[in-house]
């Protein structure tokens, strides 16, 4: 929260200046509130009100909540920015997995057609370009609660120029899925990825940038890429890897090759606990590239790299013309560190805004607090306007937005609590909170 001031002033007797629901459209396109405060219940009812082919970005604000249900944005529902309230109590679970009928749990199965989750994917599947959000959590409720497999995505994300930011993605195996077009972009800056079994796997360029991997078990694999003619693949820079007391025992994984040819690249990233010696591991492929630049312990010390996997062996099954399977033993190398010429090429600009000059990092540019709060004996809240700001969330001290305004002014109505006063940039993104106390 931001610097408190403190106000007297008796707001006996005021009312609501105005109601949230007739503001909103001033400022945001739709309001999801599972209180009923806003347009929709349902995140799902929000994006199908979404017009079909949209070309600017459709605003949708998601008041703090637990929503339990699956959640898909259809190719043909563009622009959409789900922005939520805050990334810790914003969070959209359910409980889904790829298991089969042995599994105590089936009745959450994608195979079982008896299920509502037959034939779904993941808890939040997000096929259309242009997608944007931020502060919200994804959760495979599966995948966190049972600490197992199967396969149980949280999130998966398909189209290209899709950004996400201070965003959650929880789950244990398979928690993200990225795009299987390696000419889709994708863009992750300051969230927290969590799992234990190739957790962030699929295909694309994705740039992982200012975010943490977090790993819940002894011997967590970060990824498990599968790209096929990808120009970079995957790439984090200046990333974290952390994880609970059961991953901090010096067996955990950066990555296994999946399929294809598979690249990761991590730059200036700080290992918080012990990374195995080798970092890699063996799966369905030889890598293209599996490397490290400026890798760090939690001490800052450089990590050596010189014990790291660089020969790989997997089995290929052919089958012959007459149905007869074989297999086959195939090895192969690639190198474990870049140089510090080839980590300068791996850049947002190369990444991410070459080709056509896409910039999500507009939508995320912090907007500063709001200044100059005052209020007048009605009760009336004032405020200095925040260049570039199309509208203000007024939040109360029990976190329930009060107030979506347009104009720099809102009336409030109870007495002896504080009020956080934030900008709405017009891409959605919430600015920094500025807190006042009024007696």
């Amino acid at each position: 929260m931001g610097k408190k001031r403190f106000i007297k002033r008796s707001l006996i007797g005021l009312f609501m200046w105005a109601a949230c629901y007739s503001a909103n459209a001033q400022v945001f396109d739709a309001v999801v509130a599972k209180d009923g405060t806003g347009n929709f219940s349902t995140i799902q009812d929000a994006i199908n009100s979404v017009p079909k082919n949209n070309s600017k970005p459709y605003l949708i604000l998601v008041k703090n909540g637990e929503y339990n249900e699956l959640v898909e944005i259809p190719d043909n529902r563009p622009f959409i920015h789900l922005i939520g309230q805050d990334p810790q109590k914003t969070i959209i679970k359910h409980t889904i997995h790829c298991g089969g009928e042995d599994d105590v749990f089936f009745r959450y199965s994608t195979n079982n057609s008896s299920s509502p989750n037959y034939k779904k994917h993941c808890v939040f599947d997000a096929g259309a370009p242009n997608f944007y959000t931020e502060n919200i959590t994804y959760q495979n409720t599966y995948g966190v609660s049972r600490q197992t497999g199967p396969q149980a995505l949280a999130i998966r994300s398909m189209g290209d120029r899709q950004a996400f930011y201070n965003c959650r993605f929880r789950s244990f195996q398979d928690t993200w899925f990225t795009a299987n077009d390696d000419h889709v972009r994708q863009y992750i800056k300051n969230c927290w990825i969590e799992g234990a079994v190739d957790y962030l796997y699929g295909g694309g360029n994705v740039l992982v940038e200012n975010s943490t991997f977090y790993n819940v078990r002894s011997g967590s694999v970060i990824t498990a890429p599968s790209h096929v003619n990808a120009e970079y693949g995957y790439v984090f820079r200046d990333c974290v890897v952390d994880g609970n007391t059961q991953a901090a025992n010096g067996h955990q994984k950066l990555g296994r090759p999946w399929h294809n040819n598979s690249i990761t690249v991590y730059i200036n990233t700080t290992m918080r606990i012990p990374i195995a010696p080798e970092g890699w591991s063996d799966m369905g492929t030889i890598p293209r590239l599996f490397a490290e630049y400026n890798s760090k312990d939690k001490d800052g010390n450089l990590i050596d790299l010189s014990k790291r996997k660089s020969n790989y062996t997997f089995t290929q099954k052919n089958k012959s013309e007459t149905g007869e399977v074989t297999e086959e033993k195939i090895t192969g190398s690639c190198r474990t560190s870049i140089t510090k010429e080839e980590a300068d090429r791996y850049t947002y600009e190369n990444m991410i805004s070459s080709s056509d000059g896409w910039n999500p990092r507009l939508y995320m540019e912090e907007m500063p607090a709001t200044k100059t709060i005052k209020i007048s004996k009605s009760g009336l809240l004032r405020w200095e306007p925040v260049a570039g700001a199309i509208g203000y969330l007024i939040i109360n001290s029990n976190e329930k937005i009060v107030a979506i305004s347009s104009k720099c002014m809102a009336k409030i109505a109870t007495p002896d609590q504080s009020y956080t006063i934030r900008a709405v940039s017009q891409y959605g993104h919430l600015g920094t909170p500025e807190t006042i106390h009024v007696k």
